[in-house]
This record gives C-alpha cells, sequence and structure tokens, in this order.
C-alpha cells in the first residue's frame, strides 16, 4: 500500500525535533552548504542532523514557526515526519537562540574551530543580504528521499506562501545548490542577489512579493 500523507503543513513542537532533523538531514546533507561545511562523507550525515537538531530544537520551533507534514505507510501505522519547513515570522528572531552563550559550545564542538570562523563570516554574509522590511524567512525546506514524488514539498512551501499572501508579507530565503533556484522560480521567487563564497560557492538569495 502506498504512504498517504496524515497531515498537512502543522505547526510543530518540541516532540517533533528528532524527526525534523531527521528529515533535513536526509534532504539536505549533500547540499553544498553541508559538503562545504562537513567534508567527511563517513560522518556528514550525523552532523547534519545534529545541525538541524540544534537549528530547531533551539530556534525555529520554540521560536519560529516550523511546520511538519506526517506520513503513515499504512492506515494503521503511526505517522512519522517525513516534510518539514524551518520558518521564521517577522516578529521573531528564532536565530537569536542559535548564537547565545548557551549554544556555542554545541556549535564548537559540531563544526569544528577551523571551519567555525568561515562558517560565522558566511552567515553574516547572509544576514547583510536580508530585507529591512517585514518578511518571512524560509531557513530550511526538506522531505525525507522516501517521499519525494508526493508533493509534500511542494505542499509545505505553498501552505507558507498563502500565509504571506494573507498577511501581505513578502517572503525571503537563501541557497547554495542552483538545481533549488528553479524550484523557488516556479513560486514566484526571484533571485535579487548572488554572493560568492571563498570555498563554500554562491549564495542565490530570493525573494518573493505578496501577491
Amino acid at each position: 500500500m502506498s504512504p498517504t500523507a496524515t497531515s498537512v503543513a502543522r505547526a510543530a513542537t518540541l516532540d517533533d525535533v528528532p524527526g525534523i532533523a531527521r528529515v533535513l538531514s536526509r534532504a539536505l546533507h549533500d547540499d553544498p552548504l553541508f559538503l562545504w561545511l562537513f567534508p567527511d562523507e563517513e560522518t556528514r550525515m550525523a552532523k547534519v542532523r545534529r545541525f538541524f537538531a540544534l537549528t530547531a530544537g533551539f530556534g525555529y520551533v520554540p521560536a519560529g514557526d516550523t511546520r511538519v507534514t506526517d506520513l503513515a505507510e499504512t492506515e494503521d501505522s503511526t505517522p512519522t515526519v517525513r516534510a518539514a519547513a524551518l520558518w521564521a515570522p517577522p516578529t521573531s528572531n528564532p536565530e537569536g537562540p542559535l548564537v547565545s552563550m548557551r549554544t556555542w559550545p554545541h556549535w564548537g564542538s559540531l563544526i569544528g574551530r577551523a571551519r567555525l570562523t568561515a562558517f560565522i563570516r558566511l552567515f553574516a554574509e547572509w544576514k547583510m543580504v536580508t530585507p529591512q522590511e517585514p518578511h518571512l524567512y524560509l531557513a530550511a525546506l526538506g522531505v525525507d528521499p522516501s517521499a519525494t514524488d508526493l508533493g509534500l514539498g511542494r505542499n509545505l512551501l505553498a501552505s507558507g506562501l498563502e500565509e504571506a499572501d494573507a498577511r501581505r508579507l513578502p517572503v525571503f530565503t537563501q541557497t547554495l545548490d542552483v538545481k533549488s533556484v528553479g524550484f523557488y522560480e516556479r513560486f514566484g521567487f526571484e533571485v535579487v542577489r548572488e554572493v560568492e563564497h571563498e570555498g563554500a560557492g554562491t549564495s542565490h538569495f530570493l525573494f518573493r512579493q505578496a501577491a
């Protein structure tokens, strides 16, 4: 029996953090950001999973608007998170807790001192391009590879864009993966700037006006 979605774009809770980290690590471990940040192939998946556990657990679940979609393999099986989107509303800053003194030991041990400085510089370059006007920010979107043909990513993104349009808010995101640019452009995003990072590649910054 084919798996079926049991919920659409529900709000995530802290209990969902392990599932969010699992899905995003499976979906994005080969993203150029993580190929650069964690060059060792054998440990990359586990490190990306921890990266998103920190990102979701400290920031985007408690202080943002993280949405997930559950999937059940059969009508009788327990649904599990198979798609996740990390959103930041204009009224809060989920990334504030991520750069607090409380989290520094976690980031230091995960990324390593040699790469941490370069990552901070890349993060700062991202922040410099962030629009000053109120907007929704999409930090990450991913679908478990086992469910990529079910439209879960498209539905999650569309749900967030519908909310943005209802609130008359533009949406901003960025990606180092040039293959993702076309996906976002199909939803009305436009590349507004590109910034090259030494060793990491080129960030493509995308902006979508409210419909």
